[in-house]
């Protein structure tokens, strides 16, 4: 296997696109080399196999939907309360909205990975990780609510994003900034207390 970092990215990179435009179906090394704008053959020299690529395809989408750290350093200045929580979900859903084709790809992923038991494996310790890392952050933070408003937060907030992202005429934004608060102001109703 082919050993040059910049350039296994920048496949990986290809292949997110095209799983997010054609499926897992499409994602084959000669759609990742014409993406990538490469020779054909080069994706074949970097990943083993069709499932070493949806491997490495799902660990490097959530690198590149987590917050930078100038981010990061954002999400700890001000006043924690309920307003900044709601602030900082409607930054995450635009985020995540921002970057369609991963998010699209990661669907594909997880329905690919009923069948791949190695992509399974890498989806979910990444997807918990992310999970007990944002839970850890609120702890953290001086939020209000508690590790069970976090969770139900990430699981509203998937399926919005997933709304916004595959059927976006179902929700104005207006509708969807609104939804967002509301996520927020009742998944909060029983953490006041934080936890």
């Amino acid at each position: 296997m082919r050993k040059n970092p910049e350039r296994r990215q920048a496949l990986i990179d290809a292949a997110i696109e095209v799983l997010a435009r054609e499926g897992a179906r499409g994602l084959t090394f000669r759609a990742v080399d014409t993406e990538a704008a490469v020779p054909p053959g080069t994706a074949s020299n970097y990943f083993a196999n069709r499932d070493d690529l949806f491997t490495q395809v799902g660990g490097r989408i959530y690198e590149r939907l987590l917050p930078d750290e100038a981010a990061m350093t954002r999400s700890r200045e001000g006043v924690q309360d309920e307003a900044r929580y709601a602030e900082l979900m409607h930054e995450l859903v635009a985020r995540i909205s921002a970057f369609n084709s991963g998010y699209l790809a990661l669907l594909e992923l997880r329905l690919e990975s009923t069948r791949r038991p190695e992509l399974r494996a890498v989806l979910t310790k990444r997807i918990r990780e992310d999970i007990d890392a944002n839970i850890g952050f609120h702890a953290a933070s001086g939020l209000p609510g508690d590790s069970t408003s976090v969770v139900l937060l990430y699981l509203t907030l998937n399926w919005l994003i997933v709304e916004r992202l595959t059927l976006p005429d179902i929700f104005t934004e207006q509708e969807v900034h609104e939804l967002v608060e509301a996520a927020v102001r009742r998944s909060l109703r029983d953490g006041v207390t934080g936890g």
